[in-house]
């Protein structure tokens, strides 16, 4: 393999584009079972897997741009470390919204640890300028 400049985004993208794949299939797959070709036909638990697919659209690419980005900045452990929270936030977001049982703090921890991947990502990119 040749040397590729982001490799902590790169695997980031490969698990979190295979968990979005996962999510999106679950819908479909119950759109199908149900017969439901757009919506959630008034079904919670098809509404709230289709909410969570999309808590998952809105937030993992500003993750990813903010992990390749602080990666070009030759931040290698930083982006780790985004990385390593969005991954653990969205996979904890995500159990929450899949399963019928999870408590809701599956749901809160998830967004927390997305918030603060978002939040340090911006901080290492503020302080990457200025330094």
């Amino acid at each position: 393999m040749t040397d590729f400049p982001l490799n902590v985004t790169a695997a980031a993208a490969v698990i979190l584009g295979a968990l979005y794949i996962f999510m999106t299939l679950r819908i479909a797959l119950q759109r199908r079972g149900q017969r439901i070709a757009m919506g959630d036909n008034s079904d919670p638990q098809l509404a709230k897997k289709i909410r969570g697919h999309a808590n998952a659209a809105e937030q993992i690419p500003l993750g990813l741009i903010l992990i390749g980005l602080n990666e070009a900045m030759n931040s290698s452990p930083t982006a780790l470390t985004l990385a390593a929270l969005l991954i653990i936030g969205r996979i904890l977001h995500a159990i929450h919204f899949y399963s019928e049982d999870k408590p809701v703090r599956y749901r809160a921890y998830g967004m927390l640890l997305t918030i603060l991947s978002h939040l340090l990502g911006v901080i290492g990119l503020a302080l990457g300028l200025i330094l």
